[in-house]
C-alpha cells in the first residue's frame, strides 16, 4: 500500500463523507486527511482499528513479559500453577 495515493484533503472529506466511509470499509486501506497541505488525521475502518489495538495490546504483554523475565521476576511453572490453585480455592 502506497500512502501518498490514500491523501485527501478536509474539504474533500467533508464533501464526500459517505463515500470515503464505504471505500474504509472496503478497501481497508487508511486515509490521511490533510488541512493547509499538512497532514493532520488518518481515518481507518473500525475493523482495522480493532486489529490494530489487539495487536498492540497483545505486543505490550509481550514486552511486559519480556522486561519481568530480564528482571528475574519469573518462577517454576508448577510453582505459578500451584498459585493460581490457591487463589481459586479462596
Amino acid at each position: 500500500m502506497k500512502l501518498s495515493d490514500r491523501v485527501k484533503t478536509i474539504s474533500y472529506l467533508k464533501a464526500h463523507a459517505p463515500e470515503v466511509l464505504r471505500g474504509l470499509a472496503e478497501g481497508r486501506e487508511p486515509l490521511v486527511i490533510t488541512l493547509h497541505g499538512e497532514a493532520k488525521a488518518v481515518l481507518q475502518d473500525i475493523a482495522s482499528y480493532e486489529q490494530t489495538q489487539e495487536t498492540l495490546s497483545l505486543l505490550k504483554m509481550l514486552a511486559m513479559s519480556n522486561k519481568s523475565l530480564e528482571e528475574g521476576k519469573v518462577r517454576p511453572l508448577g510453582k505459578a500453577f500451584t498459585g493460581i490453585r490457591k487463589r481459586v480455592k479462596a
